[in-house]
């Protein structure tokens, strides 16, 4: 059964508000739990110039019992309290076994690399896999219990996969219309995926040398970053991303600023905030941001830098995985200002925890060190094309 037809792609502005962070529905026990810890008192020097006076002392110590009361108790600011700090980000599988059928060939397989996953987990959230090709239902159900998704690298550009990214993808700008801060990472193919999407132009993406290549990226200049996936990047981080190669390109396909600007509708949807050049020195779209919702798009990959070692031009520098890890933190501060809060029990029955990783470090083309791998038996009935 092929999937619903996704809503029309929304032109209007967005309720999704601009506040601090997000994940699920009214609060589990486990969060409200966290306000009953035990307080434990400060220790506060008392001065040595003791009043005689029985009062005065009575007075002294109600100060000090008040003193060690406020002082130990947990604070939350009124912004704070409407943030999720349990929150949970969905990663879409990609078709195959990340190894070239080595590991499984089976037709329905897909699998997630254990990158993404530790990605996420490093800024203190969970994942739930979303299993590309489980019934439409299924997916649907588990986007309820996500507070933001990521797309990731692949090669799948036809298809049921890029059915069910634009299915998401809408379903995303859907939820963020309806009042919920939604975030979504899109990464390598999960960019280029978004940009056929909302440019509505299947044969937009050019050919760019870009296998294995470490780059810069050249900001856009007098780019406003306040609210972007580099608002709190330290500036000295933010030079450097700009005169060292502190991310990782691994792409055939991309998009050229006077390309992507000549779009209306991508240029009206999206601002591009870097570039980055290929081994040739042609010049592509390396990062955008949504105007009006929180969906940023990356066609280099964040999660390589700490996480993977397979390939050579993967940078590893001390700043090369702070850049990793702010983007992480970016996606995450984003996820904790979702509005959704679902029951426990169907976050925990739902969580990656409940498959088992596979070890792919010899078979695997890049030598990731695990992968899940999920095998469906009921799909949407659409072979998967690889676009070479």
């Amino acid at each position: 059964m092929a999937p619903p037809p996704p809503p029309p792609l929304s032109t209007s502005d967005s309720t999704a508000s601009d506040s601090p962070e997000s994940t699920s529905s009214p609060v589990d026990s486990s969060a409200s739990g966290m306000l009953n810890y035990r307080r434990f008192p400060l220790l506060v020097p008392l001065c040595k110039e003791l009043s005689g006076s029985a009062a005065a002392q009575s007075t002294a110590a109600r100060q000090l019992l008040q003193t060690q009361t406020d002082a130990s108790a947990p604070r939350i600011t009124s912004a704070g309290r409407n943030l999720n700090f349990r929150p949970v980000i969905g990663i879409l599988s990609h078709p195959g076994d990340g190894a070239s059928g080595r590991l499984n060939n089976a037709p329905n397989v897909s699998y997630i690399a254990a990158s993404y996953s530790k990605f996420v987990e490093s800024a203190g959230a969970r994942v739930i896999p979303l299993i590309y090709n489980e019934p439409w239902e299924v997916l649907y159900g588990k986007l309820s219990l996500v507070n933001g998704v990521i797309f990731t690298g692949g090669w799948a550009k036809k298809g049921l996969y890029a059915e069910v990214v634009e299915s998401i993808f809408k379903e995303v700008l859907r939820k963020n219309d309806a009042g919920d801060h939604y975030p979504l990472l899109a990464i390598c193919l999960g960019f280029e995926l978004v940009i056929k999407i909302v440019s509505e132009d299947n044969m937009i993406l050019e050919r760019f040398n870009a296998v294995d290549q470490a780059s810069t990226l050249q900001f856009v200049e007098n780019i406003n970053m306040n609210g972007t996936v580099f608002h709190r990047f330290p500036p000295t981080l933010l030079k450097k991303l700009s005169t060292d190669c502190l991310v990782m390109q691994h792409h055939k396909f991309g998009i050229s600023p006077e390309k992507f600007q000549n779009n209306k509708r991508l240029s009206s949807f999206f601002k591009i905030l870097a570039t980055s050049a290929d081994e040739d020195g042609k010049v592509y779209v390396s990062t955008v941001q949504a105007r009006r919702y929180p969906v940023t798009g990356v066609q280099f990959h964040p999660e390589k830098n700490s996480f993977e070692w397979g390939l050579q031009g993967i940078p590893h520098s001390e700043d090369a995985v702070q850049v990793t890890q702010h983007i992480a933190n970016f996606l995450v501060r984003e996820a904790r200002m979702s509005s959704n809060r679902p029951s426990s029990k169907e976050v925990l029955d739902n969580l990656i925890y409940n498959y088992t990783p596979t070890y792919c470090g010899k078979s695997g083309s890049l030598s990731l060190s695990l992968s899940l791998h999920f095998v469906v038996s009921v799909r949407w009935g659409r072979k998967e094309y690889e676009d070479k």
